[in-house]
C-alpha cells in the first residue's frame, strides 16, 4: 500500500532528525547537523536493501516515490536559503569553502559516470580473436 512508503519515510525523516540533534549535541552545536542528509541516506540505503529482498512492493515504492518528487525539491531549496545567508554573514571564508566545495562536487560528476558504467565483457570464444589464414 502507498501508505506504508509515506510511513517509511516519515519513520526515515524522524531517525534522520534525531540522530542530527544527537551529533549536534555530541558536537556542542546548537542545531541539528545534517539529519535531513542522514534521513535520505536511510531513505536510499533502507529502500533498496528492502526492495532487494522483496519486502518493499511496488505499491509503497510508490509512496515513497510521491513525497520525494515533492520533499526533495523543497529541502533542497530551504538548505540553499540559509547556506548563503550563513556564507554572507560569515565573510570571505565561508563564501571560499563553498565554493571549492561546489567545484569539488562538479569535479566528481565524472569520476562517479565512470564507476557506474558497465565494463565491457570480455570475449571468450578464441575464433574471434585469432586472425583467420
Amino acid at each position: 500500500m502507498i501508505i506504508y512508503g509515506v510511513a517509511f519515510l516519515a519513520l526515515c525523516t524522524l531517525f534522520g532528525l534525531f540522530i542530527g540533534e544527537l551529533l549536534g549535541k555530541l558536537l556542542g552545536i546548537p542545531a541539528n547537523v545534517g539529519g535531513v542528509g542522514i534521513a535520505m541516506l536511510l531513505l536510499i540505503f533502507l529502500g533498496s536493501y528492502l526492495s532487494k529482498r522483496g519486502l518493499f512492493t511496488g505499491k509503497a515504492e510508490q509512496g515513497v516515490e510521491f513525497w520525494s518528487a515533492i520533499y526533495i525539491p523543497i529541502v533542497v531549496a530551504m538548505a540553499a536559503q540559509q547556506n548563503v545567508l550563513g556564507a554572507l554573514s560569515g565573510g570571505p571564508m565561508a563564501i571560499l569553502a563553498g565554493t571549492v566545495a561546489v567545484l569539488a562536487s562538479f569535479a566528481m560528476v565524472p569520476l562517479l559516470d565512470r564507476l557506474g558504467q558497465k565494463k565491457p565483457e570480455a570475449v571468450t570464444d578464441k575464433s574471434l580473436t585469432t586472425p583467420q589464414r
